[in-house]
């Protein structure tokens, strides 16, 4: 079982386009905050200067791709910039209308930034763990593409594709920035001090074993003592050794996975709630009522109404 997949899936992981850009210098834009979602920018031609929150300033050039998890404001630049007017204002500007290619200034075609640009978004509420450790921003230089042959291929699609104006293009690059997204977070997994531990529990052969277990029968009546059973340790020590490596206890995990899953059958199926708390591993309605209530803030049945 691909349990990265499994969470994506279920955290319902959504990829969109904002534009496709054809920027003449000077330029500069700040994006707004975009709450739940992962904002990218994948420069095609010229450079672009990246300015985040606290003053973090970075260049990047044909090839470059930067990741924002958070949806954080940020400002692009063609050259760094203390300030820079709002994507709304600059839309108004240019008077662009959501179709086609965004173009500021007309100066020379060789010199402009190209860019595609576009973010992911999750389902309400979505949590993991993997999420909290993602960092500010993942930056994915053309050399690192280099040293990952699968990520640069799609990247290069993403290009060709938006590049194109053939039918269906869009779609088609909402598609593949999905892939992107994945084998972005393998590679951030992989490089990020603070998405180690996460690899080494999703690679550790006992926790994950355990999260395996969880994943694929998270409506089993698990116990620290029952999984500890399963993977060959000893109680207290898979329970440390979960712990350390996936941040919460076995117990707390599973008991946030199921309500994630709840979320997913919620949205997504016409089952009643009394089959979703039997499917996501509680013994009544009324012990899934309050856990759901107790995590959202709001019933199961009135959250299904609001969301429908």
């Amino acid at each position: 079982m691909d349990i990265l997949n499994d969470i994506l899936d279920t955290l319902d992981l959504n990829g969109a386009l904002y534009f496709r850009t054809d920027f003449s210098a000077p330029w500069s834009v700040t994006v707004p905050v975009l709450e739940g979602a992962a904002r990218f920018h994948l420069v095609v031609q010229g450079q672009c200067t990246v300015t985040l929150p606290g003053d973090r300033v970075m260049t990047l050039y044909p090839g470059d791709l930067i990741l924002i998890p958070r949806g954080q404001t940020h400002m692009l630049s063609d050259s760094p910039v203390d300030s820079a007017p709002s994507l709304e204002t600059v839309l108004e500007q240019v008077e662009y209308d959501g179709e086609g290619v965004l173009v500021v200034g007309d100066g020379d075609k060789s010199a402009n930034t190209q860019l595609v640009c576009g973010h992911f978004t999750f389902r309400k509420n979505a949590d993991h763990p993997m999420l909290r450790a993602l960092p500010d921003f993942l930056l994915t230089t053309s050399s690192m593409r280099a040293q990952n042959p699968w990520l640069d291929e799609i990247l290069r699609l993403i290009s060709r594709q938006m590049f194109a104006e053939h039918v269906g293009s869009d779609a088609s690059v909402r598609r593949l920035s999905e892939v992107m997204f994945i084998e972005l977070l393998r590679m951030g997994i992989e490089e990020q001090g603070q998405m180690e531990p996460l690899l080494k529990g999703f690679q550790d052969p006992h926790v994950g074993q355990a999260l395996e277990l969880l994943h694929r029968q998270p409506s089993s009546a698990w116990t620290v003592q029952s999984l500890a059973r399963e993977v060959g340790m000893s109680r207290s020590s898979f329970a440390d050794r979960f712990a350390e490596l996936i941040g919460q206890g076995p117990m707390s995990y599973l008991s946030d996975w199921r309500l994630q899953k709840a979320l997913s059958l919620l949205d997504e199926s016409n089952i009643t709630v009394q089959q979703v708390a039997a499917e996501t591993g509680y013994q009544s309605p009324a012990a899934f009522t309050r856990a759901f209530a107790g995590k959202f803030g709001v019933a199961p049945t009135k959250y299904r109404r609001e969301m429908n």
